[in-house]
């Protein structure tokens, strides 16, 4: 059987997070989320570490060479042996090439790319239309979960909502047309390898679930 060593991509609010458990869960992979190797890096104070935290406390981007030498380190680990799933890494064309580069020294190559695809259309209604009661802070969605009572608490019966600035219809375009700019590179260059497969997620997590399962029981 085919080893497993996925990367996994989608645009914020693609349902990504929900997705990447269940596979960890059914293929037993290592889930390699970049924050999650970051934090453990400068926690034990890796070479690697060292360096991004010199970044990171002075509010600097950490360069590409020291995302993809923490990327390394966790590769070469022996848990990862029988297949991983990258999560948040590669970013941009020069992290691809990079990974490619050291999976080859490693042998341990990536095996697919899982792409869940949703319209941005989608994703803006979905990750904008969280509100919040004024009064005791329980949250809603205009999708989802809406009141009981138009414009009434169902926790405190008030009456004045409001929304965070995050969550914000602009502020969550601007986070999806940055993403889909870093994404679009990333996606053609996976397609002309043909390690990509696209998963429609603008369904039901357990349809999107199923369509991941066939790709992955197929490789």
């Amino acid at each position: 059987m085919t080893k497993l060593n996925l990367v996994l991509m989608g645009l914020p609010g693609a349902g990504k997070g929900t997705q990447a458990q269940r596979i960890v869960e059914d293929f037993k992979i290592q889930h390699i989320s970049t924050g999650d190797i970051f934090r453990e890096a400068m926690k034990n104070e890796t070479k690697m570490g060292v360096e991004a935290k010199g970044f990171i406390d002075k509010g600097e981007l950490v360069p590409d060479s020291v995302t993809n030498g923490i990327v390394e380190d966790r590769l070469s680990m022996d848990d990862v042996n029988d297949g991983y799933m990258l999560d948040g890494f590669p970013r941009n064309l020069d992290q691809a090439k990079a990974l490619d580069e050291m999976t080859g020294r490693l042998n341990k190559p990536v095996t697919a790319v899982i792409n869940i695809h949703v319209d941005p259309e989608v994703l803006i209604a979905r990750l904008s239309g969280r509100f919040i009661c004024k009064n005791c802070g329980a949250t809603y969605h205009k999708l989802y979960n809406r009141p009981k009572v138009e414009g009434t608490c169902d926790v405190c019966g008030h009456h004045e909502f409001y929304q965070r600035e995050d969550d914000k219809p602009e502020t969550v375009k601007n986070r999806i047309a940055v993403n889909t700019k870093l994404n679009t590179p990333l996606i053609d260059y996976y397609e002309d390898k043909h390690l990509l497969y696209n998963i429609n997620g603008d369904q039901d997590i357990d349809d999107v679930y199923s369509e991941i399962q066939k790709v992955l029981k197929a490789l």
